[in-house]
């Protein structure tokens, strides 16, 4: 083979190793999401299908921003919208705090014992996620095995009410998402050069303080991966606040569920996914460009 056609392959290569990322996002993100922004510029009709077709008998575009009116003007969507922020904003703090000092003493461990520790973490993965919340629900519920144990060491002398507070949602999010925190922030911390820690302390920093200029910097693109994996999927979690948190739970996630599945209310349900969406999406947009400038900046 001519080195011309060698190069000519090479290249074809380089375009579908490119185009195979772009095409995927294409198939599974951007057409699902045009057809549920579609949806959300109709109107509920009772009929199959539950919405108004785009385009009128006469052909032309028949598209309506009432479902996105309602959304503003109602102030359940705003106070669940903040209400499901600030719970996951919570989860994604516990996980940093639990899962950073876990993964810190993995990468630090023996070469012969990471391996255990990381299928440690993986481990939980291997089972049903609706098997190990119901574990949760039968440890944390009053007659379970947390009050049933405390009341028997004399601790306490009636169970305490856990299940259906806000407090089990926050356990199950931060034990069903800790180890997607863990694993970035291994990733990073492992490669990390320890010679930069000892020349800070060999320059007279402290351990606290060779940790905040030296470490937290270099375990940032961690951090920042980590808390994206743990934030976006609490952001729109169903299964742990309805089963943890009860019907008084009411986050996004539950109202999209219910906008859809019991209201039958496919526009308005639409429209509460675009803006959740949206939510998600374009902090993100704005971390990478960050990023990307400032990695530009350090060239």
């Amino acid at each position: 083979m001519s080195s011309a056609a060698r190069a000519n392959r090479d290249l074809l290569w380089q375009r579908v190793a490119i185009a195979t990322p772009y095409l995927w996002l294409l198939l599974f993100f951007l057409v699902p999401f045009a057809i549920i922004l579609k949806i959300s510029l109709a109107d509920p009709i009772v009929a199959q299908p539950p919405f108004t077709p785009s385009f009128d008998d006469e052909g032309a575009l028949a598209v309506s921003l009432d479902n996105f009116r309602f959304l503003l003007t109602d102030k359940l969507y705003a106070v669940t919208y903040l209400r499901s922020v600030v719970i996951a904003g919570i989860a994604t703090l516990l996980c940093l705090a639990l899962g950073f000092p876990m993964a810190y003493g993995i990468a630090r461990a023996r070469e012969e014992t990471r391996g255990l520790l990381l299928l440690l973490i993986v481990l939980p993965f291997w089972i049903s996620f609706l098997l190990r919340v119901y574990a949760w629900m039968g440890l944390m519920n009053n007659h379970g095995v947390i009050n049933n144990t405390l009341i028997w060491l004399g601790i306490i002398d009636t169970p305490m009410q856990m299940m259906y507070t806000d407090f089990a949602v926050f356990v199950g999010l931060t034990y069903s998402y800790l180890p997607f925190m863990i694993l970035p922030l291994y990733a990073t911390l492992e490669r990390m050069d320890l010679d930069f820690v000892e020349a800070a302390q060999d320059l007279g920093a402290t351990r606290t303080r060779a940790f905040w200029d030296v470490t937290w910097p270099l375990a940032r693109p961690g951090v920042i991966a980590g808390c994206l994996l743990v934030f976006i999927p609490a952001m729109g979690e169903y299964v742990i606040p309805y089963l943890l948190g009860g019907p008084e739970s009411l986050l996004i996630g539950r109202v999209l569920f219910d906008e859809f599945f019991v209201n039958r209310d496919w526009p308005l349900a639409s429209a509460v996914a675009v803006v959740l969406l949206l939510l998600l999406v374009v902090p993100i947009v704005i971390l990478q460009r960050n990023q990307a400038r400032d990695a530009e900046g350090e060239a």
